[in-house]
């Protein structure tokens, strides 16, 4: 049942970004800077934890999530270093993440030969 509903949480995700991309001329980078700003809001206010316990990875893996994780993640450190936290507490919650980005990248970068758009 876990599958189905993280499943079903993704799913829902990438239909609502599928419509933002088909029914407005919004570019799908801003769509993506728009997941990750719904997900900061969304944490910060409570209303994307309900989401992660009921649909798991598929509301953690998506953008949607790393906005989240940045959130949790600066509320965790503001409660802890004070002020400071704010600036500190988003980059250490999502270090992990940053880093595969950075270095998967860079193997595929390494593996492959990029050609330009002619």
């Amino acid at each position: 049942m876990d599958y189905l509903r993280a499943f079903l949480c993704g799913g829902i995700l990438c239909i609502i970004g599928q419509i933002l991309i088909d029914k407005t001329k919004l570019t799908p980078a801003r769509i993506l800077v728009c997941y990750v700003v719904a997900g900061v809001i969304l944490g910060g206010i409570g209303i994307y934890q309900p989401i992660v316990d009921w649909g798991g990875a598929g509301a953690t893996v998506p953008l949607t999530g790393f906005g989240y994780t940045l959130s949790k993640g600066v509320a965790k450190a503001v409660s802890e270093q004070g002020f400071l936290g704010i600036f500190t507490g988003g980059v250490i919650a999502t270090a992990g993440g940053i880093a595969a980005a950075i270095f998967f990248g860079y193997v595929v970068a390494l593996l492959f030969k990029a050609k330009p758009k002619a």
